[in-house]
């Protein structure tokens, strides 16, 4: 069966992975440590919900959690925070454009709680918006990754009804592995991402290929193809 398109998780995949601290980047959204622990508390709780329940969370949505109102000025300082652990790997024009070049189309499926237009912000600064056929944000729909439904919307974005056409590239192997392949994806796993413990899942997915760079991933589709 031929590829029709590869999808792609983002964070820590298309973008490499930085340990941080998340109260950082809350303490330059809002320039107050109490409420940047309100915040920092509430993301983990929407990652948790993520985790176990695989239902979605926004950036409004932890400022309501903890309390506050998300303001034009905070969500621009936790951006600028952000903004240097968001580069695209240097792999990815040129492994996007060996695709097309063989008629494949490129996703993007994100658990995120970033808004589509900051995505589309960081891609077109990296000049590979115009190579992504279609991207679904979890910010955007009910679901997360590793449900079904978050996938079936993905491939519904690059126009692929059988999920056998479709290739899943991730870095985490409950979220991405598992869950691509539970949705009938092929499946490559990125080993390159240091998992917190509470964002692991309950399962560890068996990935169909092991890249150790993504320019690695060209060659095991055309293996496929």
């Amino acid at each position: 069966m031929g590829i029709a398109a590869v999808i792609f998780d983002w964070g820590g995949t298309l973008t490499p992975w930085h340990t941080v601290d998340p109260r950082e980047a809350w303490a330059a959204a809002v320039g107050d440590d109490e409420l940047a622990q309100r915040l920092a508390a509430a993301e983990t709780e929407i990652w948790r919900r993520s985790t176990d329940d695989h239902r979605s969370g926004t950036l409004a949505e932890v400022f309501s959690l903890a309390g506050a109102e998300l303001s034009d000025t905070a969500a621009a300082g936790f951006s600028t925070w952000w903004e240097p652990h968001t580069y695209t790997d240097p792999d990815v024009p040129p492994l996007f454009e060996a695709l097309h070049e063989r008629g494949i189309r490129i996703g993007v499926l994100s658990n995120t709680i970033w808004t589509r237009a900051e995505h589309e912000r960081i891609f077109a600064r990296d000049g590979v918006l115009p190579l992504i056929d279609g991207a679904v944000y979890s910010s955007e729909i009910p679901w997360t990754k590793p449900h079904p439904e978050a996938f079936r919307a993905a491939l519904a974005t690059v126009d692929v009804d059988d999920p056998g056409e479709a290739v899943f590239v991730g870095d985490r192997l409950f979220d991405d592995i598992h869950g691509a392949a539970s949705a009938g994806l092929r499946t490559i796993h990125v080993p390159h991402s240091t998992i917190p413990q509470e964002q692991r899942g309950r399962v560890d997915g068996e990935p169909d290929a092991v890249v150790t760079r993504l320019a690695d991933v060209l060659a095991v589709v055309d293996a496929w193809r």
